[in-house]
């Protein structure tokens, strides 16, 4: 029998980690984002993953995997800078950046950060390709 201690435990991890979302807010998750969060979790051991596909958005086939933002909360970001963290992530996901990750933002935290502020943040809207709505000078 589990004691109330682990129980409780296990109840708040399961709320900190959260799905990913597909490219078009679905449940659907492809190879490469399944490989990006088992990569992640398995180097950085986070409290909260946030993962989403941001593809869909941008001037790609339908069903690509191309462009994610990942929030990532760990205590192995403990006292390293941004750009520290950043490399953390990149070393994890090496494999996928030098392939069919085009693009990836990332939101690296301590779980403190998180704390003060528990979102994933919002990318700006793709103007490159056929989506352009500026005119270049």
């Amino acid at each position: 029998m589990l004691s109330g201690r682990l129980v409780r435990r296990l109840v708040s991890m399961a709320g900190r980690v959260c799905l990913s979302r597909g490219s078009a807010g679905s449940a659907t998750v492809g190879p490469v984002e399944a490989a990006i969060r088992a990569k992640l979790e398995q180097a950085l051991n986070p409290e909260v993953l946030e993962l989403r596909n941001e593809s869909g958005g941008h001037a790609v086939p339908p069903g690509s995997e191309t462009h994610f933002r990942v929030a990532v909360v760990s205590a192995r970001f403990e006292g390293l800078s941004s750009l520290q963290r950043h490399r953390l992530v990149h070393d994890a996901l090496s494999e996928e950046l030098a392939g069919p990750v085009h693009a990836l933002a990332i939101q690296a935290r301590t779980p403190a950060q998180w704390r003060e502020n528990p979102q994933l943040d919002a990318s700006p809207p793709c103007l490159g390709g056929s989506k352009k709505t500026r005119e270049t000078p």
